[in-house]
């Protein structure tokens, strides 16, 4: 049993900064149109999987196909599923991003896999160069 009660541990109250900063960032986020967030995803997610992919300047310092598969995997999904969302002006950098990220990953793959069944395939079917 502990000697200590939860007089001991006073509360504490909510810096009123913190509250403020809260309330910025959300007025903030509900100005930025829902396309823009969607882009800003798909590019980080875009980014992240260039670095697992070991298409840095690190190189392979931080190569990681499995981790790369479950992000070009995510950026599919949702490119697929907010193709409907957003213009064909966003949407086509994007997806020519996402053939580009499938192709490096079928050119790292030590055993590459079939034809549609390559990362993100299942949105966008069979990726060839």
């Amino acid at each position: 049993m502990s000697d200590t009660s939860p007089s001991d541990f006073p509360e504490q109250a909510p810096d009123s900064t913190e509250a403020a900063d809260f309330d910025a960032m959300a007025r903030d986020i509900a100005e930025v149109p829902a396309v823009e967030v969607l882009v800003t995803v798909a590019v980080n997610l875009m980014s992240a999987a260039a670095v697992k992919l070991g298409l840095t300047e690190e190189g392979d310092a931080y190569k990681d196909l499995d981790e790369a598969r479950k992000l070009v995997h995510a950026l599919a999904g949702l490119l697929d599923a907010s193709a409907t969302e957003i213009s064909s002006f966003h949407a086509a950098p994007l997806r020519d991003g996402l053939k580009s990220l499938q192709l490096a990953f079928r050119e790292a793959s030590l055993v590459p896999d079939e034809p549609g069944q390559g990362p993100g395939e299942k949105y966008t079917g069979p990726v060839f160069g």
